[in-house]
């Protein structure tokens, strides 16, 4: 085993954890699921089948990761988020066929108690705020924050709020890494 869990934690056979993992207290980690190396999962969190996670994924504790949702490298997911996997669901309707999937991409965070609706795609270094309600595709570098979530800004890979001057051109402030915004996308320089 070249990870670690924790004696309560339960990880069902047939999943993949990568080298350097942490699963904590009363985490459950379902079959078929992937968790990419030097991932931490906090402590009651649930990893549905066939989720992916990619490496140096951050779970909070409180979080369920339902199956469809796909995250990429450096995601944090912050404390009692949520996902969703289907848009309208019944407890009499079975609709396990119906499921959305959920992309976060390279380096986005979601604040604490966010809710992210299934179908959706979160871009590279993202920022949802603490209890937004994601429902619609959020573009790469952006800061949404409310219910419904609206976007605000946009964040450098740093987390830091990028201020573009009339050029289109902003720094940030704690890397000095520079950034483009044209046509309302942003690229780091």
């Amino acid at each position: 085993m070249n990870y670690y869990a924790h004696p309560s934690a339960i990880i069902d056979e047939g999943c993949e954890i990568g080298e350097g993992v942490k699963i904590w207290h009363f985490s459950h980690i379902m079959p078929g699921c992937k968790i990419g190396a030097n991932s931490n999962i906090g402590q009651n969190v649930v990893v549905s089948p066939k989720v992916m996670l990619g490496k140096n994924v951050r779970v909070q504790n409180n979080v369920s990761i339902y199956e469809g949702v796909i995250c990429e490298d450096d995601v944090f997911l912050g404390p009692s988020m949520v996902f969703t996997n289907v848009i309208n669901p019944r407890s009499a309707v079975s609709r396990k066929n119906e499921y959305k999937p959920t992309y976060v991409r390279r380096g986005a965070s979601i604040g604490a108690n966010a809710t992210i609706i299934c179908g959706n795609e979160i871009g590279e270094f993202a920022f949802i705020g603490a209890g937004a309600v994601v429902t619609k595709p959020v573009p790469a570098y952006a800061l949404v924050v409310g219910n419904p979530a609206r976007q605000t800004g946009w964040m450098s890979e740093y987390g830091e709020r990028l201020n573009f001057d009339e050029k289109g051109v902003a720094y940030c402030k704690e890397s000095g890494q520079q950034y483009q915004l044209m046509n309302n996308k942003v690229i780091r320089k």
